[in-house]
């Protein structure tokens, strides 16, 4: 049987991995491996290692030191988890390690997987973060990967573009995209009483997460959107915390004080899980902050996305996203536009561009048919022209 490890480190990502998970647990010449560390097993993150528990079996849990989100703490955290997975990979010894996205712990899951030599093959390359050093931890995990799943035509081929394979890298469409289609959502009601939240005439959702390469510090980003979030009536607005990146903590410090403010209006969630978070955006007005969420999933809702400052900037972005700057004075402009006729209109007839049809199962084939033999000696892939 070939040996599949899929791993996850946060809330967001466990969301987009679940029905791939799935798919590889129920096919019968697959094994999945599931590895879970980082956020998932902390309790400030709310322990959503719990959730997965409910839908597979763990194969690892691997704990990170993410009491700290100073550079050289997370440093040392990356190390740690680098040598953890190494330790896991060569014991279990699995054929393909699966990677989602961009973030600092896949990067050292993607250097274990490379120095075991195992076959990596990563999911969602190609996209653009430009205000955050994600950016070049994406674009690093593509060079060490073999296979790689891309989410629009676009990405597949800026893939292509930094050297890859073209027979290697395939456009499957978005697996968060996916996952709203298949998901239960809750009713109006139901969704309140899960959440102990009543809705109001107007409602958002924000997420904020630290901008790690913009010269604004995370906390005067953050006060902007507060300040304005402040000013705003016959608003309920739902929370969730910041990733644990660096800074994290100072935003999530930040929230904390203004639900303690705003008591009958505002609510904090460490994690709403997949089902209440779909469930939220089909009954709010707009997701509001810099979360890739709000540029991949939302616009399948037909509601607005307020994405702030240049923490997503290079994402393909469907009509109903608006982008500004990180100015109280522009997000409340952006907020009132939410409501006019002539923008409910662009939202009506928006268009989602990660949109595609049965993603997982596309990816699944593909780690499973694949010929494994050569397939960690990669040659760079020019471009026509290159040497024109």
């Amino acid at each position: 049987m070939r040996k599949i490890a899929v791993v996850t480190a946060t809330r967001a990502e466990y969301g987009l991995l679940k029905n791939l998970i799935k798919s590889i647990e129920s096919e019968k010449n697959l094994e999945l491996q599931l590895f879970v560390t980082g956020a998932h097993l902390c309790l400030e993150f709310g322990e959503t290692y719990k959730e997965i528990e409910k839908d597979f079996i763990i194969t690892e849990k691997i704990s990170m030191d993410l009491s700290s989100d100073t550079s050289v703490d997370i440093s040392k955290s990356m190390a740690e988890l680098q040598i953890q997975m190494s330790q896991r990979f060569n014991k279990l010894k699995p054929d393909i390690v699966v990677i989602l996205g961009d973030r600092y712990e896949m990067l050292s899951m993607a250097i274990a997987s490379m120095m075991q030599n195992i076959a990596i093959a990563h999911i969602h390359g190609g996209e653009t973060t430009e205000g955050a050093m994600d950016e070049a931890i994406r674009h690093a995990i593509t060079k060490m990967s073999h296979l790689h799943f891309c989410a629009t035509e676009l990405y597949k081929k800026r893939v292509i573009q930094l050297g890859e394979d073209p027979s290697r890298v395939f456009n499957v469409g978005s697996l968060g995209v996916e996952s709203i289609e298949k998901e239960q959502l809750l009713s109006k009601s139901d969704f309140q009483a899960s959440i102990n939240f009543k809705l109001s005439k107007k409602n958002l959702l924000v997420t904020f997460h630290p901008a790690t390469l913009e010269k604004q510090s995370s906390q005067e980003q953050f006060k902007e959107l507060l300040d304005a979030l402040d000013m705003l009536q016959e608003t309920h607005i739902i929370f969730t915390k910041a990733n644990a990146d660096r800074d994290g903590k100072i935003i999530n410090t930040m929230i904390e004080e203004f639900v303690q403010h705003h008591k009958e209006s505002a609510i904090l969630f460490a994690s709403l899980g997949q089902k209440r978070y779909f469930s939220a955006l089909s009954h709010i007005d707009g997701v509001v902050g810099n979360s890739s969420s709000g540029i991949i999933e939302a616009p399948s809702f037909h509601i607005a996305t307020i994405n702030i400052g240049q923490r997503q900037t290079g994402r393909e972005k469907a009509a109903s996203v608006m982008d500004v700057e990180v100015k109280k004075e522009a997000i409340l402009k952006a907020i009132e536009k939410i409501y006019t006729h002539e923008f409910k209109d662009i939202l009506k007839n928006s268009h989602n561009p990660y949109k595609a049809e049965a993603t997982s199962e596309k990816i699944k084939e593909i780690l499973q048919k694949t010929p494994l033999k050569n397939i960690l000696k990669k040659r760079f892939f020019d471009l026509p022209n290159t040497h024109a």
